[in-house]
Order: structure tokens, then sequence, then C-alpha cells
């Protein structure tokens, strides 16, 4: 692995734990506001999260031109805000609520592991998150990132391969000397297609003990890991 020079992350699922960190900041939020309303606040994560791919779509197809995060965040927001019985949220109280996003917890050996992989590696995000959501979340979550790239520098979604090698070209690197990491095997498959070496963290809890897609690696991949410190560890990083 001496070429490879710069690690690309995945955070959503990744880095982050969005379910729990999205159901935390709903029921405090509620609390604070002393709102009389009884809501399953992990099932209220799950059903926003479920939005995200879909809302997609229109973008990776064209037919809608590129459009933050943020702004699809929000539009599922205002999806789902009628099953849980919050319509009567203001504007305010909306946009509090969207930026939850911006605040995600790291699992516990996120920091730790790239710490010590930013001792040898150009440590970059490769995520959907806009910019200022992923500046957001690394001051909240104490992220150590080089730089943000993926989505928004692309004006594209992954797994457009537009996304990928905008990030590699941003850092003057071939494909080759860059490495995905990620806990979902599909963002591997399409960053290997591209010449990116490729590393898997397992996080089967991501989507809570339900879980049925990505419990495991499905490929070989370049390596393969069950937390970011072990993965530091096969890359020989103190």
């Amino acid at each position: 692995m001496s070429a490879v020079r710069a690690l690309f992350f995945d955070v959503f699922g990744t880095v982050v734990d969005w379910r729990s960190s999205i159901s935390e900041f709903g029921a405090a939020m509620a609390t604070a506001e002393n709102w009389k309303l009884q809501i399953d606040w992990t099932e209220f994560a799950e059903a926003w999260r479920a939005e995200y791919a879909p809302s997609m779509v229109e973008v990776k197809s064209g037919r809608r031109p590129y459009a933050r995060l943020d702004i699809l965040h929000r539009e599922n927001l205002d999806r789902i805000i009628p099953r849980f019985g919050l319509d009567g949220l203001d504007e305010s109280q909306r946009q509090a609520l969207n930026l939850a996003w911006h605040k995600l917890n790291p699992w516990a050996d996120s920091v730790l592991g790239l710490t010590r992989l930013k001792r040898q590696f150009i440590l970059a995000t490769m995520s959907n998150g806009n910019t200022a959501l992923m500046v957001n979340m690394a001051k909240h979550a104490g992220l150590p990132w080089d730089c943000i790239l993926g989505a928004e520098p692309a004006q594209h979604y992954k797994p457009d391969p537009e996304t990928y090698l905008t990030g590699a070209d941003w850092l003057n690197l071939p494909p080759s000397e860059c490495m995905m990491v990620a806990a979902h095997n599909s963002d591997l498959a399409a960053a290997r297609a591209l010449g990116f070496k490729t590393a898997f963290i397992a996080r089967p809890t991501e989507y809570g003990p339900a879980q049925a897609a990505d419990l495991a690696a499905a490929e070989a991949w370049d390596f393969i890991a069950g937390s970011m410190t072990e993965l530091a560890d096969q890359l020989h990083c103190a």
C-alpha cells in the first residue's frame, strides 16, 4: 500500500452513527421545546433516512440540477413530518431540526482511528453531504479531515463516477493512489471500478438490530476491518 497517498471516506454510517444521533437530537429538541407528542424518535430517524436515496434519483438522472443534500434533507423532512404529527412545526423549528444532520456523533472508534490514519495519509471525505454539512459535523464530532470532497465539489452524487474522480483530481492524484473507505459494499464497488483501492469497515448496527445489508464484506476488498482502529492497525499507523 506504499503507493496509496489519500484515503477517502464515506461518512454517513461509516464514520458517524446517524441513526442514534438523529433520534437523540429529535428527542432533545422535543424536550427543550416541550412538544406534547409521543414520538418514536428512532423510527423517525429511520423514516427520514429512508427518503435519502429516492430523493437523489432526480438529480442522478439529470432531470433535476444538482441540489445540496441540506436541501434534499429539508424536502424529505417536510415529506415525513405528517406521519409523526409534527405538522405544526414552524419554519424556524423545521430549520433547526434539519440541522440535526450537521451534528451527528462519531462511532466510538472513529476519531482515534482517523487520527492515527492521518499521520500517514491524506484524509478526505467522499460523502454525498454538502460542504457546510461536512465542516459543521467535523467541528461537532472532532473529525480530523484534511479536506472536504465528495458530492458538492463534483456536483454529482455517489455512485456517479464524477464524484470519486473529482476527489482524486482535486488532490492531483491518480485513482491508483487513492483508497475508498466505506461500510457499504456498493460504494466500494463503484470506487474500485475506477481504479481506487478499497477498504471495508463493518458497521452491522448502522440500521439497528434488523439491519440486513452490508453486515460483512461482499467481495475481496483490499482491506476488511471491524473498526477504524483496526484499519489503522492493518495500515501500520501508530
